[in-house]
Formats: structure tokens, C-alpha cells, sequence
């Protein structure tokens, strides 16, 4: 979407200065998983961490409720600036666990883009995860089969990259003509 001229606000991003030295959660997060998750200058290392909470669902459930409200927020916030400006008719957020976080109460849509269970795994450990953590991760999450009865708009990932491009250029097309005769 960015590549239409969408804006594209990264939860990721947000979750990610929430834990830096002076971040809103840095502290806390410190203070509930110890300081074995620092690295030498006094860092998070979010692998560590990620290696600690995603073995631990007690664990997870309480890092995302130290993160999940505050990303809510600044998203939220930087949403309502984008519509103050007057200048962005649609923009996205990018978040895998929208639905988790119940976000998408929050948003006019969710697009979904999604593949089968087996590609995620082999992208996840393209990505440098072992297949152990990358069955991890997608554990946590709601089953996409639940995802795409929620989301308003799915695009397909598990075909060619030209077909998914192909989707995403119809919905940018779509959204667009939506937002002019606005």
C-alpha cells in the first residue's frame, strides 16, 4: 500500500520505541522480566525477550498488556492527526495482531492479507526463526480462518507475488475511488 501512496503507520515500530532506553515501557518491562534481557549497552535485546515470552503465554499476556494499550494510543493519536491535516483519506495500520489486540474495534477496516499456515511457518524461518519458534509465534495469534471472517478486505499471499500485487493494486484502486466520492 505504501507503494500507492498509502500512509502506513507500523505498530511494530511504535511497540519497538515503547522498549528503548527512556521508552514509555522500558522501565517496566525491565522491572517485570529482569535485566537478563539487556544487552551490554543497556538495550532491550528483543530477542531475548521474545525467546522468553513467547514460551510463556502467562508471560506474553503480560508484555502485550504493558504494550498493546500504549501502542492503541499512539496510533490512535497519530490516526487523528492524519485526519486533522485533511490531507490522507485513507491510510493503514500494520499490526499482526490487530484482531488480538482489539484494535480493529478501533479502525474503519481491516485488510487481511494472509497465506496458508505452512508458507508463514517457512517465511518466519526465512526470517531467521527456527521452525520450533516460528510454530511458536503463529501459536499465539487467532487462527486466520477466524481472521478472514473478521476482516473487511483480504488479500491472498499464499499464490505468486504478481497475484497478490494484482490484489493489492485492485483495493488500492477501490479505496481510492471511495475516498473521492467522499
Amino acid at each position: 500500500m505504501r507503494g500507492h501512496g498509502f500512509r502506513v503507520l507500523e505498530a511494530d515500530k511504535i511497540s519497538h520505541g515503547l522498549i528503548e532506553p527512556g521508552g514509555a515501557a522500558y522501565e517496566e518491562v525491565i522491572a517485570r522480566f529482569g535485566r537478563d534481557i539487556l544487552d551490554a549497552d543497556g538495550r532491550i535485546n528483543r530477542g531475548r525477550l521474545g525467546a522468553m515470552v513467547f514460551r510463556d503465554p502467562e508471560k506474553l499476556k503480560q508484555l502485550n498488556g504493558m504494550l498493546h494499550p500504549r501502542v492503541e494510543v499512539e496510533l490512535l493519536r497519530r490516526l487523528g492527526e492524519l485526519e486533522k491535516s485533511g490531507t490522507v483519506a485513507v491510510a493503514f495500520v500494520e499490526a499482526a495482531l490487530i484482531f488480538e489486540a482489539g484494535l480493529d474495534n478501533r479502525l474503519d477496516g481491516v485488510v487481511l492479507a494472509w497465506c496458508l499456515p505452512e508458507q508463514q511457518v517457512a517465511r518466519l524461518m526465512e526470517r531467521g526463526m527456527s521452525e520450533v519458534e516460528a510454530r511458536q509465534r503463529i501459536g499465539t495469534q487467532m487462527p486466520v480462518q477466524e481472521k478472514l471472517a473478521l476482516a473487511a478486505e483480504k488479500i491472498d499471499c499464499s499464490g505468486s507475488i504478481e497475484e497478490t500485487r494484482s490484489q493489492v493494486d485492485a483495493l488500492a484502486a477501490k479505496l481510492r475511488a471511495a475516498a473521492s466520492a467522499n
